[in-house]
């Protein structure tokens, strides 16, 4: 009997070591699987962030304009929802840094730089804008977020955010921003020539002469072509206007004011209407979905403001459907020329110009061109306008063969014999004589 009861001792404590062991055995397997498989979705993460970076070649469909993004950036939404912990001292506002890539500034630095913020340059939604001479010798534009600000925090975020990956020649150029005691600032390389708006209707500036209005009109374009096709992920600027258009010391146009921009959002009620009234796409109005083509209806206002010298909030686009109704889509658009350029105008450059605008301000979305092939379509009213002029110098009696611009079905034509497709790439100084 005794030997019995040894028997079975032994045998219970042998089971139990043999489940213990095999507990112990199931549970390292378990980690080591845990663990190879979190490995995998880092190096699967790390795949997928490479796989944004854009890459670009010359060709039919691309464009040499176009910069790369940051690589390996996150995209602007991610980072904002992260909240306003990005600015508050600590690892928040040093993942902030190393996200953005843009240099912080001292608040006591930029007060001596603007003589305690004297030099008032301008003043936005965003607040005053003041001109900073730096230490370094560097002049810089100051824009400082006012505590009854129509924007806020969040804007400011998101414009820094953007700016840190978006690199091109045709943005305002971000150098720095503040975020110190209590104020929260964004540092910009200054414009000499101020905004578009300012030559438009400033009453001490003189009118913009035709050529440059056209160049202007070719750059903001490019810069939304970019936004558009070249940064990864896309972004939707939502404020397009002229005062958010600022001129450099040569005249080059860069799109400034990144507050309101996001990503595309095509969800229905999504989110409040945000935007300048004159601009604003109707079909955003109704729908409150901002995409790309928000944009493009924009351009096609300001392109109009270009053209006839007259303000969007105003009833310029009233005065532009009752001249449509005179003009055949392609011609007749000479009669809302603004004023002031006295008949100093090329005629078939403006028609051709204002029947790209008139498609751009289509109603139905879906039936505007997307921004890459308005640029291609300014790039050769240009080009066709100097080719002309070089022949009718070269021979006064010759007549040029007739051009048109059409953007039907995303396409960018041409009668102009001997012309070849080029895609829209360096500045219109760039482009050869024919």
């Amino acid at each position: 009997m005794g030997r019995m009861k040894g028997v079975s001792e032994g045998l219970i404590i042998g089971i139990t070591v043999g489940v213990v062991i095999g507990v112990l055995l199931a549970v390292g397997i378990l980690l080591c699987f845990r663990y190879r498989r979190s490995r995998a979705q880092i190096r699967s993460s790390s795949s997928r962030r490479a796989s944004t970076v854009p890459i670009r070649t010359n060709g039919v469909n691309a464009c040499a304009m176009l910069s790369n993004s940051t690589t390996g950036q996150e995209s602007p939404r991610e980072l904002e929802d992260r909240g306003s912990s990005l600015w508050i001292e600590g690892p928040g506002r040093k993942s902030m840094i190393s996200a953005s890539g843009i240099p912080k500034y001292a608040y006591k630095e930029l007060q001596k730089a603007t003589s305690n913020f004297t030099t008032v340059l301008g003043q936005g939604a965003f607040g005053p804008v003041y001109k900073a001479d730096m230490s370094s010798g560097e002049i810089l534009a100051v824009k400082v977020l006012s505590n009854n600000s129509k924007q806020g925090e969040k804007e400011f975020h998101n414009e820094v955010l953007l700016l840190g990956r978006l690199h091109h020649r045709n943005l305002v150029n971000l150098v720095g921003y503040c975020a110190d005691k209590g104020q929260h600032m964004l540092l910009y390389a200054y414009m000499p020539n101020g905004s578009l708006a300012s030559h438009l209707y400033g009453e001490n500036s003189a009118p913009l002469k035709w050529d440059l209005r056209v160049n202007i009109a070719l750059d903001v374009a490019r810069g939304l072509e970019y936004l558009h096709d070249g940064a990864v992920p896309p972004v939707v600027h939502r404020d397009i206007k002229s005062p958010n258009i600022l001129l450099d010391q040569s005249m080059q146009a860069r799109v400034a004011d990144f507050g309101l921009s996001r990503e595309e959002m095509v969800t229905r009620n999504g989110a409040n209407i945000r935007g300048t009234y004159g601009y604003l796409d109707p079909e955003y109005v109704s729908t409150r979905s901002f995409t790309k083509k928000s944009d493009v209806y924009s351009y096609g206002v300001l392109l109009f403001e270009l053209i006839a010298g007259r303000n969007p909030q105003q009833g310029l686009m009233e005065y532009v459907e009752l001249a449509a109704i005179n003009a055949d889509g392609k011609t007749g658009w000479e009669e809302i020329a603004d004023s002031r350029l006295e008949g100093a105008f090329d005629v078939e450059e403006l028609n051709d110009m204002a029947a790209v605008a008139y498609r751009c301000v289509s109603r139905v979305s879906r039936k505007r061109p997307a921004m890459r092939d308005v640029a291609q379509a300014l790039t050769r009213v240009l080009k066709h306008s100097r080719s002309r002029k070089h022949h009718s110098k070269r021979h006064p009696q010759a007549r040029a063969d007739d051009e048109s611009v059409d953007l039907e079905g995303s396409e960018v034509q041409s009668s102009f014999s001997g012309l070849q497709r080029e895609e829209s790439v360096g500045s219109v100084s760039d482009l050869p004589d024919v």
